[in-house]
């Protein structure tokens, strides 16, 4: 079916062909421009997403920053190291301390509280009132001989429940030796950090943060069920190095079910910690949909933009060929080809040009063909007007042959005789062609005849090669040209004149001379003859060259050549033929 909707419309292939040809660079350019975009899109969004992990790395380092920095304030204050030093509770210095914890817990939004321990004399100084705490479960203070972070741990405040990482350190005196004065615990409530994070909008939100301790554990998350929980337990394989070399780095983890995660890590080597965010790997198809939707639209326009133009050329090149091929389809034989009209200049105007001389030159040829076809029936009747004429004369000459001949008048025998061999060979029972011997036996009688009407002024010479004298020819083509040798060569000077008839050989073809030294034609003259072959002229040339052409082409035309005083030369070339054509034979019959 498509194939013959396609076979019969050089339009729709070319145009099948030209948007193939448009369709292939068009999707090629505009994967390659997706897969491009999407990539630096992918990059883009890694990029943001290390950005905005970055600053939720510098803030938590500040925290972090500030917090050991706060402590070092504390210890080495001089009215904590003194309550601390003192042996007996002094309640107004122990006001003015809670007093001072206090404002310096308000004065930063990420700190819970603030409290000081003194076990060796029972003393507790906090920044706010804890009714329950978990705090010595996950490190036992009296273990500690270093500043250090602690584990995610619950508290229960005037507030609520609050979960929270404590940062503490050793109190030492400053003024007795170095001495063991009690521990400072400062509290860094999980909520706030978090909050941070969900105001940096991870990957449109669609990210998530967690802090996890040296051993893996959740201290901080934005996915607040992923708190005090192991994070190799949640994502198994996919846990961040803290200790690594480098203090930042990303992966890809494709967990057994779901969605693959990219996985993008930084590290605080101070307390241990390691800072991750996790991005859905469809974020970064959510953010190069737009470019493919717009890739799309620019191929489907691009796509429509070709259709278009391809139609709207095609139509202009193709129009002018089926506007020709429906006037090739009404040709009619009997009439002209119709005209094809265009103002182009291009290489269809000239094709519609050509059709249009193609047209011209058919018309002339049917023109001439008939006018030939005309000419040679005028031909053969006229020959056949010449056959049938001398039949009553060639029964009549008979008659006057024998009777010369009963009263002994043997010249007028002769005569008679010849003549009536003359006017046989013209009937020749109807057929067009004859022998080379014929024709020369022909020209015989005629010289006989008009030898005896001027005797002592014609001598007629034959030079014929013997092997032509059994080929065909076409009847009465050499008598009027000796003929006309005689009358207008010879006997157009005093004195005796030889005609000479030449027949030769040349490969196929046999090649005739009809040549007689009478007067000869002036150079006016012979062009008047030349001319007069082909309409206007003497009627023996002129038939015998129109017999000759259409019987043997234009190859075998008269050819005259003549000077005043010199004589005369005809002559023509004619195929050699074993036999006399089919056609003649037939119409013979």
């Amino acid at each position: 079916m498509v194939r013959s909707w396609l076979a019969y419309s050089l339009r729709r292939k070319l145009s099948l062909l030209m948007l193939v040809v448009a369709l292939i660079p068009t999707l090629s350019l505009g994967g390659l421009v997706y897969a491009i975009s999407a990539h630096l899109t992918e990059r883009s969004a890694l990029q943001a997403a290390q950005d905005t992990l970055r600053q939720a790395h510098t803030n938590l380092s500040a925290i972090v920053a500030d917090v050991e920095g706060t402590s070092i304030y504390l210890i080495g204050q001089r009215d904590v190291q003194r309550y601390l030093s003192a042996s007996e509770d002094d309640e107004q210095q122990r006001a003015d301390l809670l007093g001072d914890l206090s404002n310096l817990a308000r004065s930063k939004s990420f700190i819970s509280h603030l409290s000081i321990y003194a076990p060796g004399h029972g003393r507790l100084l906090s920044s706010g009132s804890v009714y329950d705490t978990d705090f010595h479960t996950p490190i036992e203070v009296a273990d500690i001989a270093d500043k250090t972070w602690t584990g995610l741990h619950a508290i229960r405040d005037y507030a609520g429940t609050r979960n929270v990482v404590a940062f503490v350190r050793p109190l030492r005196s400053m003024y007795g030796g170095y001495r063991p004065l009690g521990w400072l615990a400062i509290a860094v409530d999980e909520q706030r950090i978090s909050h941070d994070w969900t105001n940096l909008q991870l990957a449109g939100g669609a990210g998530e943060l967690a802090l996890l301790d040296a051993g893996g554990t959740v201290l901080a998350a934005t996915d607040k069920t992923l708190l005090f929980t192991d994070w190799s337990a949640r994502y198994p394989g996919a846990r961040p190095a803290p200790n690594a070399a480098a203090d930042a780095g990303a992966l890809t983890y494709t967990p057994p079910e779901g969605e693959a995660l990219s996985m993008l890590y930084r590290t605080l080597p101070g307390p241990g910690w390691t800072l991750v965010a996790t991005l859905p790997t469809s974020w970064y198809g959510q953010q190069s949909r737009f470019i493919l939707d717009l890739t799309l639209a620019a191929v489907l326009l691009t796509l429509l933009l070709s259709a278009g133009l391809t139609l709207f050329l095609l139509r202009r090149v193709t129009g002018p060929l089926q506007l020709l091929t429906r006037l090739l389809g009404k040709v009619d034989p009997d009439k002209p080809l119709p005209v094809f009209r265009t103002s182009a200049e291009d290489e269809i105007a000239r094709l519609g040009a050509s059709y249009n001389r193609l047209g011209e030159h058919i018309e002339s040829l049917k023109r001439r063909l008939i006018a030939d076809e005309h000419r040679k029936k005028q031909a053969d009747l006229q020959a056949l007007q010449a056959q049938i004429n001398p039949h009553f004369l060639y029964n009549t000459l008979s008659s006057i042959h024998w009777m010369a001949l009963m009263k002994g008048e043997r010249p007028i025998a002769e005569m008679v005789g010849s003549l009536s061999d003359f006017l046989r060979f013209s009937l020749n029972k109807g057929r067009d062609y004859c022998s080379v011997a014929q024709e020369l036996a022909h020209i015989r009688n005629y010289y006989n005849v008009q030898a005896i009407r001027y005797p002592g002024r014609i001598e007629l010479e034959l030079v014929v090669e013997p092997q032509l004298e059994e080929r065909h020819m076409l009847k009465l083509l050499l008598q009027p040209l000796v003929e006309n040798a005689m009358l207008h060569g010879i006997l157009g000077r005093e004195g005796k004149g030889v005609i000479t008839v030449l027949a030769e050989e040349r490969g196929a073809t046999m090649r005739f001379v009809v040549a007689d030294d009478g007067a000869g034609m002036t150079p006016e003259r012979l062009q008047a003859v030349r001319e007069g072959l082909h309409g206007g002229g003497g009627y023996g040339l002129r038939n015998v060259n129109e017999r000759l052409v259409l019987h043997y082409g234009l190859d075998a035309a008269l050819h005259i050549d003549s000077r005043a005083g010199g004589g005369t030369r005809i002559r023509f070339t004619i195929p050699k033929l074993e036999a006399a054509p089919d056609e003649t034979d037939d119409r013979g019959r």
